[in-house]
């Protein structure tokens, strides 16, 4: 009985956390149980995490996604990251051409917190000259 082999990877982006498992299969991507069509409602959030597989020009894997925490856009920049790590762990051939086009760095921007004595992480009260 020959078992296939499942990639594993994890990719994170603002306060969204994505699991990606990655086998080779027909090309379905399901995103916490549902397809990811139906799962991301923006089609620029498709078209990110679609962005992998046409750099290194496949499209027959299966992926199953666990993602938590965030918004769309945070979670579909999770879920890139974790597919092209998940890419690179398959095939160390993908890794060149992920990492030029900028796929394989984690973005480290996060929301910055409040600060006491401000309305928000920098918004002063307004000035009153009286």
């Amino acid at each position: 009985m020959a078992t296939e082999k499942i990639f594993y990877a994890t990719g994170r982006r603002k306060s969204s956390s994505a699991r990606v498992f990655l086998k080779p299969g027909k090309g379905t991507l399901t995103i916490n149980g549902s397809k990811f069509d139906e799962y991301l409602r923006r089609l620029q959030s498709r078209m990110v995490i679609q962005q992998p597989f046409d750099i290194v020009q496949t499209a027959n894997f299966d992926c199953s996604i666990t993602v938590v925490g965030g918004g769309e856009s945070g979670q579909a920049g999770a879920i890139r990251l974790g597919i092209a790590r998940a890419l690179t762990a398959f095939n160390p051939d993908f890794r060149p051409s992920l990492k030029k086009a900028g796929y394989l760095t984690r973005d480290p921007r996060e929301v910055e917190r409040k600060k006491y004595g401000k309305h928000g992480a920098r918004r002063s009260g307004q000035y009153s000259k009286r």
